[in-house]
């Protein structure tokens, strides 16, 4: 059993944290750094990482792909490509249709279809936006008209890599099936990780005509070491709860056992109060969720998901928090995998 490459995370804070938090990964010897997108779009924390590092690779961790034209993010992840010589990664995700149509106004539709869509578009835009030869798109949910386009400058890459996140099955198959790689829902349970979805990820392959050395399989994971485990199991509840109270990921906790509670923090969401409403979540679902214990503990636990992913992204639980907690357990993750 060989141990995985290891990811990092930046995230949307003060330049001199956010360069810190490069550096660090890099001189860490980690693989890359992803940039995730809960609201803001994850490609600032991610220029500001390229201007400081030379080697480490970065990654929308992810890109929330219904919220903004696919020609933008073909350009942005172009863009991303120039500043960092080469070194980024496009992660996608579907992310909750609430948020896409409710927050952004943007449609959602149909999510595996309108992936495809999108993963379409970025990757002409990406091969062709330089060579005059973009005129137009017509497809369900997105056209484009480019016949007045200037040829760009060449890209750095023609082919930039395409991830694909997903929670569950059909769109794990699909990322495999059009994807670069498969990046795993940091909310996923060591067990869902490794007796489900592996069977997914060979429907999407053998319907693309790939092999599994085509893709690289990213599993995120929460973790929270603490040789005090009631006081991680306390530290998970509001990151569970988060997720949890989410209606469009019901069915998700349902197939773990939790759908009672997962229906009580639903309602906690509904009244603007998820971390309140983490009361709900017991000491059991937060250790499905979020590997919870000393550094012996959980390098243990999740020892079988180096047995199907290629690479790991162990983040803490963010949410409710102090930012000395969070660089706490973000050292202990440091110093547990990393050194």
């Amino acid at each position: 059993m060989s141990k995985p490459k290891f990811w990092g995370v930046v995230s949307p804070l003060p330049a001199p944290v956010v360069t810190m938090q490069a550096k660090m990964a890099e001189d860490a010897g980690l693989e890359g750094v992803f940039a995730p997108q809960v609201y803001g779009p994850p490609f600032i924390p991610l220029a500001a990482a390229a201007a400081v590092t030379q080697r480490v690779r970065l990654a929308s961790g992810i890109a929330i792909a219904f919220v903004r034209s696919p020609f933008e993010t073909a350009m942005a992840a172009m863009d991303m490509d120039r500043l960092s010589n080469g070194r980024f990664t496009l992660g996608l995700g579907t992310s909750v249709q609430a948020w896409s149509e409710g927050f952004f106004g943007a449609e959602y539709g149909k999510p595996l279809a309108h992936m495809r869509e999108i993963v379409d578009i970025v990757r002409l835009v990406n091969a062709k936006a330089h060579t005059g030869e973009l005129t137009t798109y017509e497809g369900k949910y997105h056209r484009h008209d480019w016949t007045q386009l200037q040829p760009l400058p060449a890209p750095v890459r023609t082919d930039i890599p395409v991830w694909i996140a997903a929670l569950r099955g059909p769109l794990i198959s699909l990322a495999a099936e059009i994807g670069d790689g498969v990046l795993g829902h940091p909310i996923w349970s060591v067990d869902w990780c490794v007796a489900r979805m592996p069977d997914y990820l060979k429907r999407g392959l053998d319907r693309g005509g790939k092999q599994r050395s085509d893709i690289e399989f990213n599993v995120w994971l929460w973790v929270a070491i603490n040789e005090d485990r009631a006081q991680a199991i306390e530290d998970a509840r509001a990151t569970v709860a988060f997720y949890a109270g989410v209606g469009q990921y019901e069915e998700f906790f349902a197939a773990h056992g939790f759908e009672k509670e997962a229906k009580l923090l639903q309602e906690g969401v509904k009244q603007g109060d998820y971390i309140g409403a983490a009361k709900h979540v017991t000491d059991e679902m937060a250790q499905t969720f979020v590997v919870c214990g000393s550094p012996d503990e959980v390098r243990k636990r999740i020892a079988p998901v180096y047995e199907v992913a290629d690479s790991l992204t162990l983040v803490p639980p963010a949410y409710n928090l102090a930012p000395d907690q969070l660089l706490a357990y973000s050292a202990a993750i440091a110093n547990t995998f990393y050194s």
